[in-house]
């Protein structure tokens, strides 16, 4: 586990490791999320990285009869 201090301008360093690891990059921007005493931070990923994320997927659904418009 990575142990972090929050500065006197209430700022955070995130450990390189854990950079690498997901692949974070200077200017990245996050979402900041809260849950009781938990912060969360939710790296906002350009949309343009979503490109081609669904080629190949199957689009054919099986429907009941009734549910079929002719």
């Amino acid at each position: 586990m990575n142990k972090v201090t929050l500065s006197n301008k209430y700022q955070v360093v995130i450990p390189k490791d854990v950079r690498e690891k997901i692949g974070l990059k200077a200017g990245v921007s996050f979402e900041v999320i809260t849950y009781s005493n938990r912060i969360e931070l939710i790296p906002i990923k350009p949309i343009k990285n979503l490109k081609g994320i669904l080629n190949g997927i199957d689009t054919n659904i099986i429907r009941d009869e009734d549910r079929i418009r002719t």
